[in-house]
This record gives C-alpha cells, sequence and structure tokens, in this order.
C-alpha cells in the first residue's frame, strides 16, 4: 500500500512572536499592587527583553500536538498493513492521546477503541466519542492498569474476533517521537522567515515533559537540525517531576504516585529513551520543576494574553515567561538576543470554568515567586 501522505492526521501549526510574553520575560509583575515593576538587576539591562515565539500545537485537530506523533504511527501502521481495510486501532490514555488516535483514525478511515483510567473526566470521554471514537472504555485507577487491561483483554479479545489490531502506545514508541520531530523541522523554517535569517536556531527551547513523547521527538529534530546550541528546558510540575527525579539521582526511578493536577503529565516513569537522551545531553537540555499554582498563573495569563486556553500541562511551560522563571530556569540573564520558542502542546481537558478557578488558586504566585526547583 502506498504511504497515506494525502491524509496526514495532523497539519502543520503556526509559530508566532508573543509580544506581551515577550515583554513578561524581563518583568516582574506584583497583581495585588496592580502595577507592572521593571526589574533592576545590575545584570539585566532594562528593556532588553527577549523574543518569546509560541509553536501554536494546540491548535491540532485533536487540540494537542499528540496528533503528530500518534497519527505518524497510525498512518505508517496502516500503509504497512497487508489488509488495511480489517485494521482496528487500539488506544490506552488518560485523555489526549486517545483523542488524538480518534482523530486520526477518523482521517485514516479505520475504527479506534480507547481505555481510559477511572480518572479520566466525563467531559474527556465525551470528547472521544464526539470525535468517532467506536468505543470508549474505563478501566483501572491509573492509565497504567487502563493499558494492562486493553492489551490483556481487550485486544486478545478483537484478534479472536479475527481483527488485525494495531496498538496505539501515549508516548513510548519510535514511530511517536519521529512524528514529533516534525515539530522542528517546521521551527525550523517558521523561525527563519519571522527573523530574516536562514537557518536560525532558537537559543532556548522549552516543552512540557509526561512521559517524554514529545521531548523525544523534540531531541530527535534538534539532532536532524544540529541546533548544539539550542539549551532545551524540560519543564514538570511538582508531583509528575518523574525526569527531573530521575535525573536528579542519576536513575531511571518510578515516582510512588502522580500527585500534581496537571494529570496529563502523570507518567510516573518516563520511557528508557527519555533518561537516555536527558542523561547524554545533560550540558543542553536542563529539567526545571513548577508548583501546580505557577501552572495555573501561566493557564489564565495565557488566556487573557494570547486568548488561548490550555492544560496545566501545557502552561506550566508557559509560565516560564511570566516574572524571573526564565531567567531563574537558565540561570543567567534574559536578553534581548534571545530567540525562545515555548511549545503550546495544548490539551483538550480545560473549560473557562476552569481558567477562572485557577486564576483564584494562583492569586499570589507573583506576589511571593517560589524558587524553581532543580535538580
Amino acid at each position: 500500500m502506498a504511504p497515506l501522505k494525502n491524509k496526514n492526521p495532523w497539519v502543520e501549526t503556526p509559530l508566532i512572536e508573543s509580544t506581551p510574553l515577550s515583554k513578561a520575560a524581563g518583568w516582574l509583575v506584583y497583581p495585588k499592587a496592580s502595577i507592572t515593576h521593571q526589574k533592576t538587576s545590575k545584570n539585566l539591562t532594562p528593556n532588553k527583553n527577549s523574543r518569546i515565539f509560541l509553536k501554536l500545537d494546540n491548535l491540532q485537530l485533536s487540540g494537542s500536538f499528540k496528533a503528530r506523533g500518534i497519527g505518524y504511527l497510525m498512518q505508517s501502521a496502516l500503509s504497512a498493513s497487508p489488509n488495511p481495510s480489517t485494521v482496528h486501532f487500539f488506544s490506552s490514555s488518560g485523555g489526549n492521546a486517545g483523542l488524538a488516535a480518534v482523530h486520526s483514525a477518523v482521517k485514516l478511515e479505520r475504527p479506534c477503541t480507547v481505555v481510559v483510567p477511572l480518572t479520566t473526566k466525563p467531559m474527556m470521554q465525551e470528547k472521544m466519542r464526539a470525535a468517532g471514537a467506536s468505543n470508549v472504555l474505563q478501566h483501572g485507577a491509573s492509565w497504567q492498569e487502563a493499558d494492562d487491561y486493553l492489551q490483556n483483554v481487550v485486544i486478545k479479545t478483537a484478534i479472536k474476533r479475527g481483527e488485525d489490531c494495531v496498538y496505539v502506545p501515549p508516548f513510548d514508541h519510535p514511530d511517536i517521537w519521529k512524528g514529533h520531530s516534525s515539530l522542528i523541522d517546521e521551527i525550523s523554517d517558521q523561525l527563519s522567515q519571522l527573523t530574516g535569517e536562514d537557518n536560525t536556531a532558537p537559543d532556548v527551547l522549552a516543552c512540557s515533559v509526561g512521559g517524554g513523547g514529545l521531548f523525544n521527538g523534540i531531541m530527535e529534530g534538534v539532532s536532524r537540525h544540529s541546533w548544539h546550541n539550542t539549551k532545551i528546558l524540560a519543564v514538570e510540575t511538582k508531583g509528575a517531576d518523574s525526569l527531573a527525579e530521575s535525573v536528579r539521582q542519576k536513575s531511571h526511578i518510578t515516582l510512588p504516585a502522580i500527585t500534581s493536577q496537571a494529570t496529563t503529565l502523570g507518567a510516573k516513569k518516563v520511557s528508557a529513551r527519555t533518561f537516555e537522551l536527558a542523561m547524554q545531553n545533560s550540558e543542553q537540555v536542563k529539567t526545571v520543576v513548577l508548583s501546580d499554582e505557577e501552572a495555573m498563573m501561566g493557564a489564565w495569563r495565557l488566556a487573557e494574553d494570547e486568548r488561548l486556553l490550555v492544560e496545566l500541562s501545557c502552561s506550566v511551560t508557559v509560565s516560564l515567561c511570566y516574572g524571573d522563571r526564565l531567567e531563574k530556569a537558565l540561570q543567567r540573564p534574559v536578553s534581548k538576543d534571545d530567540r525562545v520558542v515555548i511549545i503550546v502542546c495544548g490539551g483538550s481537558n480545560v473549560t473557562i470554568d476552569m481558567v477562572s478557578q485557577w486564576k483564584k488558586d494562583s492569586a499570589n504566585v507573583d506576589a511571593e515567586p517560589d524558587e524553581l526547583e532543580q535538580p
């Protein structure tokens, strides 16, 4: 079967330069006083704000970057199948990966069954059904339990029915990483167009880390484009910081539990490849851990500054632009020469009411900025 290039389940997304976030990255905000104070650090020249670029992968049809990697894996599997008309995709997910799998399956004109854990909210289940899922099942207290049930019960039952079953993991597969690496191809072209310079590489690239699929794809793309001088900020929330803890302990550890509200970052253990890449590229990669409250602040400020609605798992990375978090993460002053790309990975488990509540819950975050936790 010929490659299904005319049926890509993902789209090219815009890269925009954000004036509000560029200014915020060089200024301190005190909401209690309702005024803005410019930094006076002796190491930072006033008004020398970095240039913040947002890669808007929240604009994928499924609402998140997951469409790239999962879509590529499913497209490749269908192209390689000797009987594509009998293929049935099966995904395990806490939400966004399953939604991406459903959208991709619809694009590829094949059925898709998703198993989600009991923690997945009814809103996300309904979004999967509305997008065209052939079935959405709930099982287990965690994604791992849902995944075990999918592979050991659901898929085995389907095989007995004679179906050509394709298992779609949420993050841990080379084809998924390859699909996500297309982000870097797009950023390379788009950043050159925005800056008017050829072969422009960002000075800093920041992404959220859950299981590590996005991070793995970014590192694959960065290597392909020889962006050796680009600093990679791998951002997690406290309580879902399995990569940072692994790097700190220099061991591929499993968290005892996920305690962060950013549940879609909730992989108790990152993929082996994620840990390997972080350790092998320790000079280029820096892990950063922020609080749930800081992620909440990033969500409501992004909504007000750029009219974008994203999950906490995405907004935690955006929150680097506010206060002096970017400077602390880089452990150096930011300047007007810094080109910083933030991956707005998106997520569909968010509503206006949720963001409104997050604003209330994080009202004091910038009044007394928390120190970044470094491994």
